[in-house]
C-alpha cells in the first residue's frame, strides 16, 4: 500500500486549527498561543507531517534551497569547503542540493541547469575554471552565484579564496632560499586561472626575485590523484629538479610515495611544498609541508555571502580573500 502523503489540510483538520494557524507554527512565527503550538506540535509527531520545501517555495517565491556545485566529492579540498557551507546553511535554514560536476565542462552546465531548474535560491560553484559556457548560464540566470575556492579573473562573480599568487610566491620563496636552483612547479591544468594565471604569476615573480631561471621543462600539469604524482615522479627527477611546489595535496603524496620509492630523501635530497594543507598532510610520513587555508572558513564565508545576495542586502565586496600561511613540517629542510 502507497503511503499517503500528508498534508497541512490534514494537520489542520486534527488540530482543529486553520492551515493559516499550522503554517506559522511550522515556519516558527512567535504569534501562536503555547497551548495551540504545543496541540499542533503533538499532530505534527503523530501523522509524521513534513513540511513540502518545494511547495513552500511556491507559495513564497523562495525554496530555501541552495545549490553545491563540486567537482569531486571525493577530494579533501571540496569536502572541507563543503562542510562550512553546510554548518552556515543550517544556521540561516537553508536546505543543500549537492552536485558533482566531475569538473567536465559540459556536465557543470547541466547539473547547474538542473539546480536552476529545481528554482534554487542561489549556488555555491566550486570548479577549477569559469569556462565560457558556464559565463553565459550564470549571466543568463537571475539567480545568486558565489565561487568558493575558484576565482574569476573577470571578477564578475561573487568569490572567497585566499591569494594563490601570494601564497605560491611565499612557498617559492622558502624552497629558494633552501638553497633550491631548480624547483619544479606541479600543477592540474593551467588553462584553469587559479594554476595558469595566479599560482604560475606568483611562481615566476619568486624565481626572477631570487635570481632563478624560469624553464618551461620544470612545469608539470596532471590531473589531481595520486597515481599521477606517482607517475611523474621520474620525469621531475630527469628534470633535474631538486623541490617541487605542488597545487593538490593528493598529488603531492604521489609524487612522496614515488621518491621514497627510488630511495631519494625527502627532505634531505628533495624538499616538497603542497597547497591544502588537508588531512592527508598529517597521514604522509614525512608530514607535508603546506600552504594553509582556512578551508572551512573559505564555504562559511561563501555561504554567509550568497545569503547575503539572495536577501538583497548590501555587499562591499563582491571578491572575499581570507589570510593563508605556510606551515612547515618534514618535507622541507
Amino acid at each position: 500500500m502507497e503511503k499517503q502523503t500528508i498534508t497541512i489540510y490534514d494537520v489542520a483538520r486534527e488540530a482543529n486549527v486553520s492551515m493559516a494557524t499550522v503554517s506559522r507554527v511550522v515556519n516558527g512565527n512567535p504569534n501562536v498561543k503555547p497551548t495551540t503550538r504545543k496541540k499542533v506540535l503533538e499532530v505534527i509527531e503523530r501523522l509524521d507531517y513534513r513540511p513540502n520545501a518545494v511547495a513552500r517555495g511556491l507559495a513564497s517565491k523562495k525554496t530555501t534551497t541552495v545549490g553545491v556545485i563540486i567537482p569531486d566529492v571525493s577530494n579533501m579540498f571540496f569536502a572541507s569547503l563543503a562542510r562550512g557551507i553546510d554548518d552556515i546553511a543550517t544556521m540561516y535554514k537553508y536546505n543543500i542540493i549537492l552536485a558533482n560536476s566531475d569538473g567536465e565542462a559540459q556536465k557543470e552546465v547541466n547539473v547547474l541547469n538542473n539546480l536552476l531548474a529545481k528554482q534554487v535560491d542561489g549556488v555555491i560553484f566550486m570548479g577549477h575554471r569559469i569556462t565560457d559556457e558556464i559565463r553565459a548560464e550564470f549571466s543568463r540566470s537571475k539567480t545568486p552565484i558565489v565561487l568558493a575556492g575558484s576565482i574569476d579573473p573577470d571578477e564578475q562573480v561573487g568569490s572567497v579564496n585566499i591569494d594563490y599568487a601570494a601564497a605560491t610566491k611565499e612557498s617559492i620563496d622558502l624552497l629558494a632560499k633552501h638553497g633550491n636552483k631548480k624547483i619544479a612547479f606541479i600543477s592540474g591544468a593551467l588553462i584553469d586561472p587559479i594554476n595558469g594565471q595566479a599560482r604560475m604569476g606568483g611562481y615566476k615573480e619568486a624565481l626572477k626575485d631570487n635570481g632563478l631561471d624560469y624553464s618551461e621543462g620544470l612545469i608539470f600539469e596532471a590531473p589531481y590523484n595520486f597515481k599521477e604524482g606517482l607517475a611523474l615522479t621520474d620525469r621531475i627527477l630527469n628534470s633535474g629538479a631538486t623541490a617541487a611546489y605542488v597545487t593538490d595535496d593528493e598529488l603531492a603524496i604521489g609524487l612522496l610515495d614515488g621518491l621514497i620509492d627510488k630511495g631519494i630523501k625527502v627532505p634531505e635530497d628533495f624538499e616538497i611544498i603542497t597547497s591544502n594543507d588537508s588531512l592527508l598532510t598529517e597521514v604522509a610520513r614525512p608530514r607535508l609541508s603546506s600552504v594553509t587555508q582556512p578551508l572551512y572558513d573559505i564555504g562559511a564565508v561563501a555561504m554567509r555571502l550568497l545569503t547575503k545576495m539572495m536577501n538583497k542586502e548590501e555587499i562591499e565586496q563582491k571578491t572575499i580573500e581570507l589570510p593563508h600561511g605556510i606551515f612547515e613540517k618534514g618535507s622541507t629542510k
